[in-house]
């Protein structure tokens, strides 16, 4: 089968991405890597014997910077819809986020210990209407939120997720707003210019 001007430009850009190729050079599962690593650059947001709870972790380029972040004394606790090879000091849980059986087992693994740091990299699988699709990335990061609500530390617990411009991305950043002290959006280098992904960092949760 013939490949797609689409997916033939994807291949070009992902075999000639710098970020790609630093990744496999450096031993990061993704170029999703170098997102998180500027984020915390600036944000300050993982630091050693800190809990965090990676949302949409597969393949586990998150979790990976986040254990080695937090160290021995630290929890990463991680879960995704696809199967994610094993890492040291990282705690998986395979599953569809939308149901009420992972959300649970989460809420089990954490065994009542409050988080430090909810990051969600959550994407939907996308059917290529764009409607639906923005959609349902928004409804992915409003559960993510609500997660956050639930598990984070009041006054310093933290939240960073990936947003997708359009319909209904305005309204969120403003619900944010409410629920932390200061909202703050980036737009990483490890990100493609043209994709419509935008990154929010949520500090100072006000419980």
């Amino acid at each position: 089968m013939a490949r797609s001007k689409s997916s033939r430009r994807w291949l070009q850009e992902h075999v000639n991405d710098p970020y790609v190729k630093q990744a496999q050079k450096e031993g990061y599962r993704s170029r999703a890597s170098y997102k998180l690593l500027e984020l915390n650059e600036k944000d300050r947001l993982i630091r050693p014997g800190m809990l965090v709870v990676d949302l949409g972790a597969a393949p586990g380029s998150w979790s990976q910077v986040a254990a080695r972040l937090v160290g021995a004394k630290g929890r990463v606790v991680a879960t995704d819809i696809l199967p994610m090879t094993p890492l040291n000091d990282v705690e998986f849980i395979q599953g569809d986020f939308t149901e009420e059986s992972v959300l649970h087992g989460i809420l089990d693994l954490l065994g009542g210990q409050q988080a430090d740091l909810v990051m969600s990299d959550l994407a939907p699988n996308l059917s290529g209407i764009d409607s639906a699709d923005q959609a349902a990335s928004i409804y992915l990061v409003e559960l993510a939120l609500d997660l956050a609500r639930r598990v984070l530390k009041p006054g310093s617990g933290n939240f960073v997720a990936k947003v997708f411009q359009g319909v209904g991305s305005d309204a969120y950043i403003k619900e944010l707003r409410t629920a932390f002290g200061k909202v703050t959006i980036r737009k990483p280098a490890a990100s493609r210019p043209r994709s419509r992904e935008i990154y929010v960092v949520a500090k100072g949760f006000k419980g």
